[in-house]
């Protein structure tokens, strides 16, 4: 599929993960830098992102990845239109690197919010790898494309839905994660979860948003064991959100819990605002199964340590932000779409 054979592909990217463990130079510089382009963009947030694909890029799950769809070769390549969401650093980064092991040619529209950070990495792994320089270019307007991914809202989905329905395509939605509590976790299970909920600010659709709860439950464990979370209030736009969102409750006399830096009220919705997490009690398991499935279009993952038989990929505490390379967006394999073309 690529002009580069399986064994370079996959010694390259897993040279980049070992630079993204330890970033160093041009990268340590511009996670010192980039919350002056995008104030979400703090060091920390930054060098988690970084360094998770450090995490993911190791020669074992590479190999684990690839081997499932490089024994196909000699296909013409074709120019893969991606549309990256900007959301949370280098969140479009798991598209671009899969169009380049395919063999393809990405025509990356990058997210203002993100793009500097996607073409560093990119510079890294051209310089480990020239070959991969013919294989990428970074556009303005997309345009004499054969097929298109697309990363947006529900609302820009309509619009991808109209201009790129007439080619092969995956076009994303908005989806939010939840976690199923019983009760019985830990101090440290909890305060994992806290990363879970407040791990970039709570802006990633792998970021919890909803809690599914026992009926009865008792919030003061939870709220005890996130304490460490606590400096998140000292973010000026997520303290900005947390303060509207107080107000809007206590003006329409709305109940909710406060621990002065989230807000948690009961709601049905999966999508809660920043600084606020919803929650919805359940009687028993066949109930958070039903629960579970009724939402599962909105769910990209769920953080739990209750075996549930659900659609949706099921995590341990801490963990939502680590995903491994075959743990695709919306449980749509990309790598089995791009080997298809």
């Amino acid at each position: 599929m690529s002009k580069l054979q399986k064994d370079h592909i996959a010694s390259a990217l897993a040279k980049l993960g070992q630079q993204l463990s330890e970033p160093q130079g041009d990268v340590q510089h511009i996670i010192q830098t980039e919350q002056h382009y995008n104030a979400w963009f703090t060091p920390d947030s930054v060098t988690s992102a970084i360094t998770a694909w450090g995490e993911a890029l190791n020669e074992t799950d590479i190999d684990t990845w690839l081997s499932k769809y490089l024994q196909l070769s000699g296909r013409e390549p074709k120019k893969v239109g991606l549309i990256l969401a900007g959301n949370i650093p280098l969140v479009g980064l798991h598209d671009v690197l899969s169009v380049l092991a395919s063999g393809h040619h990405a025509l990356i529209k990058a997210s203002t919010q993100d793009a500097r950070l996607i073409k560093q990495v990119l510079k890294l792994l051209v310089d480990i790898e020239p070959a991969f320089a013919d294989q990428f270019s970074f556009i303005e307007r997309l345009t004499d494309f054969d097929a298109v991914i697309a990363t947006g809202s529900n609302n820009s989905s309509r619009y991808f839905d109209y201009y790129f329905g007439k080619v092969p395509n995956i076009i994303r939605k908005n989806r939010n994660s939840v976690a199923v509590l019983t009760g019985n976790e830990s101090s440290e299970e909890l305060s994992r979860l806290g990363h879970d909920i407040f791990d970039f600010y709570g802006l990633g659709c792998r970021n919890v948003s909803k809690l599914l709860v026992p009926e009865g439950y008792n919030f003061n464990h939870f709220f005890e064991s996130i304490e460490d979370q606590k400096a998140i209030i000292h973010h000026h736009k997520y303290n900005n959100n947390y303060d509207y969102n107080k107000s809007i409750y206590l003006v329409n006399g709305d109940k909710h819990l406060d621990n002065g830096f989230l807000l948690v009220k009961e709601d049905e919705r999966m999508a809660s605002p920043l600084a606020v997490v919803y929650f919805e009690y359940y009687k028993d398991e066949q109930a958070i199964t039903e629960l579970l499935l009724r939402d599962s279009d909105n769910i990209q993952c769920i953080v739990t340590n209750v075996p549930l038989q659900v659609p949706n990929q099921v995590v341990t505490f801490g963990q939502s932000q680590h995903p491994a390379l075959w743990d695709y967006a919306d449980g749509i394999d990309t790598m089995d779409f791009l080997a298809d073309l």
